[in-house]
């Protein structure tokens, strides 16, 4: 009897022992599996709006609901709008998952708005060759392009106590933040792994993965470790939709668009029946007033652009001979180069697309004028007043009223010289069915 209990007890332990194995086994298989994957989301060389915006969301979004280790942002930019730097960073900051911004690739930058979202990472890292800073904010008045300087020492002064913040946030030099705000200093790679701007210079992903491998990020109050190292890579892409928008917004292309809407609009008005021009020319202007509700459009130089096509109208209708020829293509110059009046040059019209439009459009002009000088100065070949000047036969003596053949017909004529039958004689003006003439007097060569 004692042994058959023995052998219950050593059954029960044995069977509590493989529960215990069982109940393990999730954890212990969890402890081997392949790590999980790495997003990887791209802002190349391109300018943060609210397009950019989006594409930050979505790619926080699509890297939690992918249960993403992290999320890596490839960044080069040249800076942008403030309010949509805010929300990039809001989204950055409150993302519940680890987010690495990376300077990238070889010769990109992070400037302007690029600094606050880059300090704003749980990591930082830089590649080689390229550099971060400038980022003082500038405030333009949007309707003449001059400087607030009121509104200017404020949003600079929002500035600098928001890059500090972000700086203390994620233990990095506040010191030198302050400085690119408030001096717009900038420096490379390897000084901003130096200073402690960044975390560190990854010549590529496979070596900003090794870098992040076991390192440890508070997510949530919760202690996040990462295992990256040889993690499989997700690159998320930009939608159709957003390449669009995104390259819409840019000064240039705005521009182009305006140009062709307003010409097409032009043609349809003065050419009877509305067809394809007219439709074009209200979706490029639509495009383009899209555009010009997400730059800092300066009113002034808008109505500068109108005046000057408005010029070539009217130059077109009533030949100045070049006045407003003129007129339009000096509007056209002062208003495209202060439409985006700011002193970054990626958020201006550049000169290499407003002089050859300018140029272009004064030689066309110049062309019809000319062609309307020659009309005006070329005699009338046909009707009545083709006459004037010709050299006719008088078919009896003219003593004030007679007859006069020219062309093969006979007109009535009234001169004021006595003429005779049979003698030449020049057409003055023609009044009604009645020529007025003269005695023709030969000139010798």
């Amino acid at each position: 009897m004692k042994r058959k209990n023995n052998v219950t007890l050593w059954s029960s332990l044995l069977l509590f022992l493989a529960g215990l194995f069982i109940l393990s086994l999730p954890s212990a298989l969890s402890a081997v599996k392949d790590p999980g994957i790495v997003c990887v989301v791209d802002i190349d060389d391109m300018i943060i709006n609210p397009i950019v915006q989006e594409i930050v969301a979505g790619a926080i979004e699509t890297a939690q609901e992918k249960d993403s280790q992290c999320l890596i942002v490839r960044m080069d930019t040249p800076g942008g709008l403030m309010e949509c730097t805010h929300k990039i960073v809001k989204d950055i900051m409150n993302s519940p998952i680890p987010v690495v911004v990376y300077v990238w690739p070889q010769g990109a930058r992070a400037a302007s708005a690029g600094v606050f979202i880059t300090i704003s990472g749980h990591f930082a890292s830089m590649a080689d060759s390229t550099h971060i800073g400038a980022a003082h904010p500038v405030v333009m008045n949007k309707s003449w392009g001059s400087i607030d300087e009121e509104m200017q020492n404020k949003v600079l002064n929002d500035a600098e106590a928001w890059i500090e913040s972000l700086a203390k946030n994620r233990d990095r030099n506040v010191q030198w933040a302050r400085k690119a705000v408030t001096e717009s200093v900038s420096i490379t790679e390897k000084e901003a792994q130096r200073l402690n701007v960044i975390d560190f210079v990854a010549k590529d992903l496979d070596e900003l993965l090794e870098h992040l491998d076991n390192k440890e990020v508070e997510i949530n109050n919760t202690a996040v470790t990462l295992h990256t190292k040889n993690a499989p890579l997700y690159f998320i892409e930009q939608s159709a939709r957003q390449k669009f928008l995104n390259n819409l917004i840019n000064p240039n292309i705005a521009y182009i668009f305006m140009l062709l809407g307003f010409f097409g609009l032009i043609y349809e008005v003065t050419h009877p029946g509305f067809g394809f021009p007219g439709i074009a020319g209200i979706i490029c202007l639509l495009l383009a007033f899209y555009a010009f509700q997400v730059l800092p459009t300066n009113y002034a130089g808008l109505a500068l652009i109108i005046l000057g096509l408005a010029f070539f109208v009217i130059e077109a209708f009533t030949p100045t001979f070049g006045a407003f020829t003129l007129a339009g293509v000096v509007s056209l110059v002062f208003g495209s180069t202060i439409l985006f009046n700011q002193p970054y040059e990626f958020l201006r019209v550049s000169l290499r697309l407003i002089i050859p439009t300018a140029v272009g459009l004064g030689l066309i002009f110049t062309f019809l004028v000319t062609q309307v000088i020659r009309a005006h100065r070329r005699k009338t070949t046909v009707g009545a007043e083709a006459l004037v000047g010709q050299v006719g036969l008088a078919k009896s003596n003219i003593s004030e009223e007679g007859k006069v053949f020219i062309h093969g017909e006979l007109w009535d004529a009234e001169s004021k010289d006595k003429i005779k039958k049979g003698e030449k004689v020049e057409i003055e003006k023609v009044e009604g069915l009645k020529l007025i003439v003269k005695k023709h007097i030969e000139r010798s060569e």
